[in-house]
């Protein structure tokens, strides 16, 4: 797992800094259109890519860190089983669409590179380069998946009340106490 979190932690900080270096990007290309009515071609078809590729790269952080918007009116409602068989249902689903969305993405990468498909803009990308970076992304979030859904799994059969703790949405205590963490740590360090 903790290989996997690290990975996970490194491809979020990677889009993270592509984010930022977009948002620069976006800033100048509006600077000179503005200043010298000039335009760097394709900074809305780059910016489309980076989206792609940052999120999609994003998904299995947001996953290990238990990030993902859960609506859980009801589910919070119930105990133990019940809420256990709700949590457990709500990773293997997760899991589920997560290998089909990154066996889809592969077999549309599959085919970019098999037709040589370029985009239908003026930079002409090769398609092949920012699909496999959105591939690979879907395909790390469905390792994430698959690997949480079998430990919630895991946990169900040896004690549901542990899939409420490790696999239940973000609790706001838990969210205060992460934010108090968060702030003694910071205290310390400056």
């Amino acid at each position: 797992m903790d290989r996997l979190r690290s990975l996970l932690h490194g491809v979020a900080i990677v889009a993270g800094y592509a984010f930022f270096a977009l948002s620069i990007f976006i800033v100048v290309e509006i600077l000179a259109r503005k200043l010298f009515n000039y335009s760097f071609q394709g900074a809305d078809e780059i910016g489309g890519y980076v989206l792609a590729a940052g999120t999609a790269g994003g998904f299995g952080f947001a996953l290990i860190h238990r990030s993902h918007t859960r609506i859980d009116l009801l589910v919070s409602r119930l105990s133990g089983t019940p809420q256990a068989i709700f949590n457990l249902l709500a990773y293997v689903s997760l899991a589920a669409f997560a290998t089909f969305m990154a066996w889809r993405a592969c077999a549309t990468l599959q085919q970019s590179i098999e037709f040589g498909s370029l985009a239908s803009t003026p930079l002409q990308t090769p398609l092949w380069i920012p699909q496999s970076l959105w591939a690979g992304g879907l395909v790390l979030f469905a390792i994430a998946a698959l690997f949480v859904a079998g430990r919630a799994v895991i946990a169900f059969f040896r004690d549901p009340d542990a899939v409420n703790r490790e696999f239940g949405p973000v609790t706001i205590r838990e969210e205060v106490e992460e934010q108090v963490q968060d702030l003694a740590k910071s205290r310390r360090d400056a």
